[in-house]
């Protein structure tokens, strides 16, 4: 009866459970957000667009993606929650529909020096465990293949407390990987003492050439009063003796004018002070320094394989886990399908289908022993991708931050089709993007703006991607945008020789790269377009390289201080008001007491998400009430630091508030594309191509006479592109040479000269395949780029 009357049911009817099909957000109003309502649907692929700072980020990242991450976490138990990062709840009236986000981001890898490709995902793990049980001799278990782990022996006597004690003699050993030498980093530090000292110069005539040890301060008076040596013979001439204290001596008291000190060599100070210190928080001069006086060179030992000779001597196939480690991944692929061992079945099968999935995702031009500090954030996030390809799971939320970054044309098609491959599985994919060919794919498209910060922050359009290509919003009219060959090409001023390159995949480059114009270095990922122009071009003076990094600093650091546009600001605010200049930062006398400069009060609740409230005394401004007295131009240093870099422009252009050293660097600010930004926006807070145009703003005012640029239309609409192309003019105009890794067909379009790396990636790449004129490369169309360039300029 029952069956019966489930087979007359109204098969139109729908379930409850099918129901909940769109993701919901309504009033959301993290950062510049207004207020925005938007429905998204399930199982399908959404595009967000919008110009660069437009609060596509904020809404798919720091709205949707937050708030599922921060459910997830609170079902495991307090316990649990205490090891996992704390959340705060978005700013948001209702989040409905929401499914687990997994977050694809192009954060960098740690540039730890023992992380590899192979050990950033299982690849590595597997290998060890296939070399254990296959490799011939047997050495021991997996971690005699890991060059992360330590051999360890040890002895001794444990007391066992059971009724009565009693001692028991207990030895203990591990048998690791790592080389002792190199300690598994695969090369060795040494010190240039060329750099330290000038030999044919006595200390008294001022040998030392270490920043900062002048013979005329302390470091002069302890050197020339501590009696070890003859403070006027040139050093050349020192004995043995003589040259072990200034280099080594161990930390000595002496005295000193009546004065106690201590006496150190040479090498433990500078170690101590400056070597062991992170880089880039060094001042740039002592920074200078450290990457002249520091070597590395590949460990002897190991001969950079990071693994000690046992791990190297046990084969399967002739071949040791070093040479595997070695291969391109898709030789690897290949060496392991045709390995057949039943014992290790299941495992062949797992590590088989990472490395075809490296393939497949287009990084079979990587090795396992490639660190992962050196990946671009594209080839990082792909890295990222790889778990999830395989990974049985449906009904997940994929959240992609421009999946496209660093890759050609060619290489976008095959993007696209993981993208569409993860929706069809029953997947909700959100991706933020601004590459036409990317957007082309979308069911859905949500376009933000109309402008940058305050300025943006709503809903433009949503629809379809011809309702977009249709819509009267800044990226609907862009979405067709092409850029003219250039009718006349610049003159080179000069060449810059590169001769015999080999870095990475490079086979032994030739190339004159011309100066005085602009020169566009292009190629599929994975060509080594990166190795020629960062590893080949010599870092001296002249030149200046700026990339996407992460720039040091602490929540508290923002574009005006980072800039150093605060100085002059804090100076002019002291002379109005016949005051110190020191009361005018937020991080020293003017600091606001009850948040110490920081605008919020943290308050950490254990286990529970942390709460960030703004601070009552001074209502999130960072000042003490005294200090917003003063004003200047009738704003005080609060109002100044919550202007955009466009207000902040006119308002230090003239009349009582003229300041010209600010307003310089406010122009140069603009004219990278940044006049959205708050001057007092955390540089936490900040993408990786806002980041790259900071760091270009500041080097503009610098004497460098060529910049390498790295992809400088990551995270560009493609609106800004235009204002980017004008920016590189101006550069080259002025004298500069400028040198861009980019795949964007715009600029390429844009370029005086192009060098065209290929044909394919890895060992099918490292060779230059055309260089010329982009009007030449279009009419050849004898490689990819100038297949895909003919067809953007419609060639």
């Amino acid at each position: 009866m029952s069956t019966a009357k489930r087979t007359g049911a109204q098969p139109s009817a729908q379930h409850d459970a099918d129901s909940h099909d769109l993701i919901r957000v309504y009033g959301a109003r993290v950062n510049n957000l207004k207020d925005v309502s938007v429905e998204i649907p399930k199982r399908r692929l959404t595009v967000f667009t919008g110009v660069s700072g437009s609060g596509k980020s904020s809404l798919v990242f720091d709205t949707i993606a937050a708030e599922s991450q921060r459910l997830i976490n609170e079902t495991y138990s307090a316990f649990v929650q205490g090891f996992m990062p704390t959340l705060a709840r978005p700013e948001v009236d209702v989040l409905e529909g929401l499914t687990t986000a997994i977050i694809v981001d192009q954060q960098r890898m740690g540039a730890d020096p023992r992380s590899t490709v192979g050990t950033a995902t299982d690849a590595n793990a597997m290998l060890r465990i296939l070399f254990s049980r296959l490799g011939k001799p047997h050495i021991g278990p997996p971690s005699a293949y890991s060059f992360n782990t330590a051999s360890v022996r040890a002895s001794g006597a444990i007391t066992v407390e059971r009724g009565a004690k009693k001692a028991v003699k207990a030895t203990y050993s591990r048998t690791g990987g790592m080389c002792t030498r190199c300690e598994g980093r695969g090369t060795v530090s040494d010190i240039d003492l060329t750099q330290l000292y000038d030999d044919s110069k006595s200390l008294g005539e001022g040998a030392l050439t270490i920043p900062g040890y002048s013979m005329d301060g302390w470091y002069g008076r302890i050197f020339i009063g501590c009696g070890f040596f003859d403070p006027d013979k040139p050093i050349r001439k020192y004995t043995k003796k003589e040259l072990h204290d200034l280099l080594h001596k161990e930390p000595t008291k002496i005295k000193v004018d009546g004065i106690n000190l201590t006496y150190e060599g040479l090498i433990p100070k500078i170690q101590k002070s400056m070597l062991a210190k992170d880089i880039d928080a060094l001042q740039p001069h002592v920074r200078a320094f450290v990457e002249r006086a520091m070597t590395f060179t590949t460990c002897p030992e190991c001969d950079g394989t990071r693994l000690s000779e046992g791990a190297r001597s046990s084969k399967i196939k002739k071949i040791s886990i070093a040479d595997a480690c070695a291969m391109e991944i898709r030789d690897l692929a290949e060496w392991v399908r045709a390995l057949k061992e039943p014992s290790v079945a299941p495992l062949l099968t797992a590590l088989q289908g990472t490395l075809d999935s490296f393939v497949e995702i287009g990084l079979g031009y990587l090795s396992l022993d490639r660190p992962s500090g050196t990946l671009s954030g594209g080839e990082a996030q792909r890295v990222k991708m790889i778990r999830h390809l395989g990974s049985s799971l449906t009904d997940v939320t994929y959240v992609f931050d421009e999946p496209t970054t660093g890759l050609h044309p060619h290489d976008i098609s095959r993007m696209n089709d993981l993208l569409l491959r993860l929706r069809d599985k029953g997947n909700t994919v959100l991706v933020v993007e601004h590459k036409p060919q990317a957007i082309a794919i979308a069911d859905h498209v949500v376009d933000l703006g109309p402008g940058a910060g305050t300025g943006g922050g709503t809903v433009c359009f949503e629809g379809s991607v011809e309702g977009l290509r249709a819509g009267d919003t800044v990226t609907g009219r862009h979405l067709g945008d092409r850029t003219a060959l250039k009718e006349t090409v610049r003159e080179p001023a000069g060449t810059l020789r590169i001769r015999g390159a080999s870095t990475h995949n490079l086979q032994g480059v030739d190339v004159d790269i011309p100066l005085g114009v602009l020169v566009v270095v292009t190629g599929v990922a994975g060509s080594g377009k990166s190795s020629l122009v960062h590893g080949s071009i010599p870092s001296d003076e002249g030149v200046v390289s700026v990339d996407q990094g992460a720039i040091r600093g602490s929540r508290r650091s923002n574009p005006a201080t980072y800039t150093g546009l605060l100085d002059p600001i804090r100076k002019a605010f002291a002379k109005a008001n016949g005051v110190k200049p020191a009361l005018f930062s937020a991080n020293s006398e003017g600091a606001c007491p009850t948040c110490n400069g920081a605008g919020v009060v943290f308050t950490d609740l254990a286990m529970m998400a942390g709460v960030a409230i703004t601070c009552e005394d001074c209502e999130g401004k960072r000042f003490q009430a005294s200090v917003l007295e003063y004003l200047l131009g009738g704003r005080d240093i609060s109002e100044v630091l919550a202007m955009s870099v466009t207000e902040a422009e006119e308002f230090f252009a003239d009349g009582e508030a003229r300041i010209p050293a600010a307003h310089k660097i406010l122009t140069r600010l603009a004219d990278v594309g940044l006049g959205y930004l708050s001057l007092g926006q955390p540089l936490t807070t900040l993408s990786g191509g806002e980041r790259q145009r900071l760091k270009l703003a500041t080097h503009m005012a610098g004497k460098g006479g060529v910049y390498v640029l790295d992809e400088p239309t990551t995270g560009l609409h493609l609106a800004d592109v235009e204002q980017l192309l004008g920016l590189l003019d101006q550069l080259v105009d002025s004298g500069k040479s400028v040198i861009v890794v980019e795949h964007h067909p715009a600029v390429m379009a844009h370029a005086d000269w192009i060098i065209d790396l290929g044909p394919g990636a890895g060992h099918d790449g490292g060779r230059i395949v055309f260089e010329g004129a982009p009007a030449d490369l279009v009419a050849a169309r004898s490689t990819l780029t100038g297949e895909h360039l003919a067809d953007y300029v419609g060639g």
